[in-house]
């Protein structure tokens, strides 16, 4: 398939190189930053950026927008496609109605819509992640174009799912709550060690177990410890103490623990 990428940034970076290795053809990259572009057709075989956002003598049957959710209404306001292409976008938390009614105002020929949302955490300019075991959920405006979405995702990954437009953003919500949650509460636990000389890697092998013993539970609610979970006030007293010169972490503190003790009947 003859594909072009507007955006340039973390998705781009993975899904550009897997699509090509699974066969298909990366014509044109276009991004605001332009550096950006050109960093990415370098890890290409022969795409070329493209400089703007007019792609109608494009040969590209595909169009993948991995844009930042707030510059997808902008981007589509400024995008010219080629009569009866197919236009992903790759949010999480968008609606593939968004993406219908921007084409629907904004082009001035037939264009397919869907969503193409691959369920990973990405990051520019690190190794190509292997797309094998990252769950990608599709949907599409029409049958033909979704069982087009599903057959290339397919050749990317393992796990490709058919999700509606609530179900994908219910996916996205509770992604947040255990990556990016996570990781800022892993980085209070960093500098709350550091602060007083204590070396973050002392945490690893506790952390390292809490997330196997999770991910190994049918519900991690079942392997949750800790003085919440006890019912420990005393405990929980004496961390509040401790954090009283820092209120919001005394709150982030006081919310998880009432959370905690609110499922637990504590």
């Amino acid at each position: 398939m003859e594909i072009s990428f507007i955006g340039a940034g973390n998705l781009a970076w993975h899904l550009a190189p897997a699509l090509e290795n699974a066969g298909h053809h990366i014509n044109e990259v276009y991004s605001r930053q332009l550096q950006h572009s050109r960093q990415l057709v370098s890890n290409l075989y022969d795409a070329r950026t493209h400089s703007d956002l007019n792609f109608a003598d494009s040969p590209s049957k595909l169009f993948v927008l991995a844009v930042p959710d707030d510059a997808l209404d902008s981007v589509c306001s400024r995008l010219v496609l080629p009569e009866n292409a197919t236009l992903v976008h790759t949010s999480g938390n968008k609606s593939l109605s968004a993406l219908q009614n921007w084409m629907a105002i904004y082009s001035d020929v037939p264009v397919q819509t869907g969503v193409f949302y691959g369920l990973q955490t990405f990051t520019r300019g690190q190794s190509f992640m292997d797309f094998g075991e990252i769950p990608l959920c599709i949907e599409a405006s029409d049958k033909v174009t979704e069982d087009a979405l599903v057959k290339l995702g397919q050749e990317l990954s393992d796990i490709v799912y058919l999700l509606t437009s609530s179900e994908r953003q219910t996916l996205h919500l509770a992604a947040v709550f255990a990556c990016n949650f996570t990781n800022h509460l892993l980085s209070i636990a960093h500098d709350l060690s550091t602060a007083d000389g204590l070396e973050f890697e002392l945490l690893q092998p506790i952390i390292r177990e809490t997330i196997r013993k999770g991910l190994a539970a049918n519900n991690p609610a079942d392997v949750q410890t800790g003085p919440a979970r006890r019912g420990d006030m005393t405990t929980i007293e004496s961390h509040l103490s401790q954090l009283s010169s820092q209120p919001q972490l005394a709150e982030i503190y006081q919310i998880m623990t009432e959370n905690i003790r609110h499922r637990y009947g504590r």
